[in-house]
This record gives structure tokens, C-alpha cells and sequence, in this order.
């Protein structure tokens, strides 16, 4: 499947050959994902989008998020790494791959943790909105925070111009105004990014009345609006509100290789039970991008399913597919933007359509 690859001139950033088996070289010298990695990991988000794709507008339940994940496990057993699923995104109730704890990779090269999302239940693949994508962060072993059993995460993502302007402890306000000085415009001009759900009404209408401008999030997730958030060619400047801890951890990792910032807070899931010990996580805390990722060698993948300003989503023509991921390492910095055809004999056999019978087209 041929691949066309854009990437910053940076030192160090040229195309590099596809990662091969190092099954030669003791695993001991090896202490985390390497970038040579980075483009096994493309195909495991790129069969994963395949996947949910064949479920997009079926409003099928969880069959796109189940056929997502057993695509992805599929895969990740070929990648030539030890890895460890600390965040799973595996829909309850369905066979139990990519849990939590979970043993992926071929058993040799480096002991990486891995963060898996396949978008948050299913809102956006069955009803076809955008900012649907699959992705996965891989980081050394030990570097991914879990914020389990907590399910939610107060969050304020900006790009590297504005990484030290920010504290998502300080009023809207505040945060607008310091980003519109480090851009050098109006906060009129400041793009923010925020869930549509209703929880942020008033986090909207304060955003509205400081004079910034809100580009609402219709996806299941806020990972794409981090990431655009962070990204040179996206008109999104910052992205606020509350969404998924797990998501948060993910784009974490992709903002770690793209210099941006990540502030949270962990959202306890019942506000009448605030503060509760047994989760063993300070709500009060100010979480940073370096306490939610750890570690010099973090890589980030995630491929489109339905379009966003970010990605497009997966394109169906005559005889082929297209789909469009990035690409992140952080050591050496580098942001890819990989567009792939598929052709039609080569992906489908990839495909897993949990829907009880095969589909033909």
C-alpha cells in the first residue's frame, strides 16, 4: 500500500525505512519505543479505521468500536515490541481483547506502556459527526499515567507558543487573554475547542462573553481537539472542558512530541462523592503534560475514521481506500502526516465485522 509522507524539515525528521523485526538485539539495551516504530504502529490505527468505518451511519451500537479493537489486537501481535495495555478501550461486555494489563507486541524489542482509543463509545462512527479516530500512544514502561477507576478529566490544551502562559486554575478569562498576547492577536481571533455537550454551556457562554470564539467538538472524543490545538496548520488555538481521563492520558502523549501542553484536573465521576480515598487520586491536583507521560521516548498514532480539521476520514473509491493519520515521535521530534491507499484485495482481508455474517459489496 503505498504511503505519501509529509514532514517538517527538521534535523534529524528524513523518511526513514519501515521498522524490522529486532529480534537480534537484546532486549535489555532497548528502554523504550524507538521511532523506527512509529510507522508499524500506522498500520494498526489504519486497519482499526478500516474497521469502524464499515459501521459508520449504521448506528449499530458498539459493533464499529468491537470491530476497531480486534482489528488493532490483530495487528499489534506483529509490531516488534514488549508492551503492556495500561489504557484499553475495550466495549464492555465484548470479547476481552486489549483489556487493561493486557500482554501486545511480538514478545521482543522494547517494554513500552500502550494507551489505546477507538473514540468514546460510539457516538461518532454510528452517527457519522466528526472528530472520529483510532489512535494508540506507546511510551517506556512505567511512563503512562492511569487514572482509573476515574472516568473523567478537566482539561486545558494549548500548542508550545502558549505552553507557559496558561493555568487551568486561573478564570476563562485569563487563559484567553494571555494566549491572545503570546499569538499577538485579539482575543476576538482566539479558537477554542470545546465538547459539545451540555455540561459546557456555561463554559461556552463564558468563552462567548470574553469576545473568543468556540469551535465545538461534535466527536466522541477531544483527543483531535488537542491535538489541532497544538498543531501549526489548525485554526483551533486551545481546547477546555471536560472529557475522558483515558483520552486525556492519549493526547497527552501526542502533545508531548509536538511541544504543547496539557493542564487536568481528574473529574470525580459522582460530584457527591468528591473527594472520595478509594480512588486514590487528588481531584485538587494540577496535572501536567509530564505527569500524565513520562519518559524521552513517547510515540503518537492516530488515523482518521470520519473527517475533522485535524484528519480526513476514510475515503472509499473505485478499487481503493484512502485513509489520512499523523504521526508523532518525540525523540527526534517529528510530525508525519501519512496519506495511504488501500487497495481493496490488500485491506479487506484486515477487516472485522463483528455483525455475525459477512458483508459483500
Amino acid at each position: 500500500m503505498p504511503m505519501r509522507i509529509q514532514e517538517p524539515d527538521t534535523p534529524g525528521a528524513a523518511g526513514r525505512p519501515r521498522a524490522q523485526k529486532r529480534n537480534a538485539v537484546s532486549s535489555a539495551t532497548i528502554k523504550g519505543p524507538d521511532h523506527t516504530l512509529a510507522l508499524e504502529l500506522v498500520r494498526v490505527t489504519e486497519a482499526a479505521a478500516l474497521a469502524a468505518d464499515r459501521w459508520v451511519g449504521r448506528g449499530a451500537g458498539n459493533s464499529g468500536k468491537a470491530a476497531a479493537i480486534d482489528a488493532m489486537h490483530k495487528l499489534l501481535r506483529s509490531v516488534p515490541m514488549r508492551g503492556v495495555v495500561v489504557i484499553g478501550d475495550r466495549p464492555q461486555g465484548d470479547t476481552p481483547v486489549l483489556f487493561k494489563g493486557e500482554d501486545v507486541g511480538d514478545g521482543h524489542g522494547p517494554a513500552c506502556d500502550i494507551g489505546i482509543s477507538t473514540g468514546e463509545r460510539t457516538r461518532a462512527t454510528a452517527r457519522d459527526v466528526p472528530h472520529a479516530l483510532a489512535a494508540i500512544a506507546v511510551a517506556e514502561r512505567g511512563a503512562l499515567f492511569d487514572p482509573a477507576p476515574v472516568h473523567s478529566m478537566e482539561k486545558l490544551a494549548v500548542g508550545p507558543d502558549c505552553a507557559d502562559v496558561v493555568d487551568i486554575s486561573r478564570p476563562v478569562v485569563e487563559n484567553l487573554r494571555a494566549v491572545a498576547t503570546a499569538k499577538g492577536v485579539r482575543v476576538s481571533d482566539v479558537i477554542v475547542a470545546v465538547l459539545n455537550r451540555p455540561r459546557h454551556l456555561k463554559l461556552v457562554r463564558e468563552i462567548r462573553d470574553a469576545g473568543a470564539r468556540v469551535h465545538l467538538l461534535e466527536g466522541a472524543d477531544d483527543i483531535a481537539g488537542a491535538i489541532a490545538a497544538a498543531h501549526a496548520d489548525s485554526t483551533v488555538d486551545m481546547l477546555l472542558g471536560t472529557g475522558g481521563a483515558a483520552q486525556g492520558v492519549i493526547a497527552a502523549a501526542a502533545l508531548t512530541c509536538m511541544g504543547g501542553s496539557l493542564q487536568a484536573r481528574l473529574w470525580p465521576n459522582d460530584v457527591e462523592q468528591d473527594e472520595k480515598p478509594e480512588t486514590g487520586h487528588d481531584f485538587a491536583r494540577v496535572l501536567h503534560t509530564g505527569d500524565l507521560v513520562r519518559g524521552e521516548s513517547v510515540l503518537f498514532c492516530a488515523t482518521g475514521v470520519t473527517g475533522s480539521e485535524l484528519l480526513r476520514g476514510v475515503q472509499h473509491h473505485s478499487g481503493r481506500t484512502t485513509t489520512q493519520s499523523i504521526v508523532l515521535c518525540s525523540n527526534p521530534h517529528t510530525v508525519r502526516m501519512v496519506t495511504s491507499e488501500h487497495r481493496h484485495a490488500r485491506w479487506r482481508e484486515h477487516l472485522v465485522i463483528d455483525s455475525g455474517r459477512a458483508e459483500n459489496d
